[in-house]
């Protein structure tokens, strides 16, 4: 049996326009991804700082919104700005070190570790072993070689890097001294009080989760980061290493630890790495504190500061942290959880008003007369 499907003209030209419309669309996102990163970051940064400098603002003659709003970027400025004199020397000069003494440091691995090279000689893996190493030497000392281009490169992208955060910190400063004019108008478009009212609680709720969320991960990552730090600190005057290292395994604690779920872990790991061209024996009992921290700060720490501020289940958390991971990168790792934590609010608030709208259809006079005609029946 034939089926005959017959489309006329306009139908069909429709359908390809949509699909054209979706797929262009999806290629002005992906061109635009920079710039819309930029700005949600810039939005969210705002929402977090709002109300401090809600409170700054009433505090200041006039409750000028906009000297709030001055002094709480002069107070972040000034603090990263500090913090990143202190962070970025050692960082360099550790990377110098490393980068020195990794030749030296294979060769010394591969002649002390007899147990590892019995293993590798049983099974006969030395020739790859060789080429691995070889490898890694060699990369070390076209890199060494090339030192004066590699840093070039990176001044290029600090300078990119220095461009998105002065547009991020410009954004914010606007978002935060416009958002009341901004609400009061969009809230004035309403002609339905009640419609408006449960907008506004609907914004509210999806704005405690934001802020909510982002002090809380906030104070668990400084938390993290200061626990860090001592701990190189007090491991450097045992073992002997230089002890300005303990402000880049703060630096490094506190950014990967932002990202939820597995970013505190690749912090521990490249914090161990580093160490490690220092002391074996400090990276080892790092190690051994950054386990228990982390046991400390999953089940009491992290659980007290959040207080149930998001309330999305270890699926969701993990969904949303690898889209957002993929997607946008570390920034996007940092923001998915409140943005799942908005989206969760939404449907909340959609199956609300669903069921609510279906009891109310079930409550009306034809429902009640079928109910009666079933019941004399």
């Amino acid at each position: 049996m034939k089926v005959r499907v017959e489309i006329d003209t306009k139908t069909f030209i429709r359908f390809w326009l949509v699909i054209a419309v979706l797929l262009l669309a999806a290629k002005a996102i992906e061109v635009a991804m920079p710039a819309l990163l930029v700005l949600g970051v810039a939005f969210f940064l705002a929402m977090a700082l709002n109300r401090p400098v809600t409170a700054l603002a009433n505090i200041l003659p006039g409750k000028s919104r906009i000297g709030g709003t001055a002094i709480a970027f002069i107070l972040v400025v000034g603090f990263v700005g500090t913090f990143l004199s202190f962070v970025v020397p050692p960082i360099i000069e550790q990377t110098i070190h490393v980068v020195e003494s990794l030749p030296s440091f294979v060769d010394k691995v591969q002649t002390q570790w007899s147990g590892l090279n019995k293993l590798v000689e049983h099974y006969g893996l030395q020739s790859q072993v060789n080429q691995a190493l070889d490898t890694v030497r060699n990369n070390a000392t076209d890199w060494a070689a090339h030192l004066g281009t590699n840093i070039i490169s990176s001044v290029g992208s600090l300078f990119s890097f220095m461009t998105a955060m002065f547009l991020i910190l410009v954004l914010s400063f606007l978002m935060l001294v416009e958002a009341p004019r901004w609400l009061s108008l969009l809230w004035s478009v309403y002609n339905d009080q009640d419609k408006m009212k449960a907008h506004k609680k609907l914004v509210g709720r999806m704005y405690n989760v934001v802020t909510g969320y982002v002090t809380g991960q906030l104070a668990v990552s400084g938390i993290d980061a200061f626990f860090a730090g001592v701990t190189v600190y007090i491991l450097s005057f045992i073992f002997n290493f230089p002890a300005n290292l303990a402000l880049p395994t703060a630096a490094i604690a506190f950014v990967l630890s932002l990202i939820p779920m597995f970013g505190a872990t690749i912090g521990g790991i490249l914090i161990c790495l580093l160490l490690a061209f220092s002391s074996i024996t400090a990276s080892l009992i790092f190690a051994v504190y950054f386990v228990i921290y982390q046991q400390i700060e999953n089940n009491f720490i992290a659980p007290t500061v959040q207080s149930k501020t998001v309330e999305l289940s270890a699926l969701a958390v993990l969904g949303s942290v690898t889209v957002g991971l993929y997607l946008f990168g570390v920034a996007g790792g940092i923001i998915s959880i409140p943005v799942a934590g908005c989206i969760k609010v939404l449907l909340e608030e959609y199956f609300d008003r669903s069921n609510k709208k279906s009891k109310k259809e079930s409550d009306g006079p034809l429902h009640k007369l079928v109910k009666k005609v079933q019941e004399t029946t």
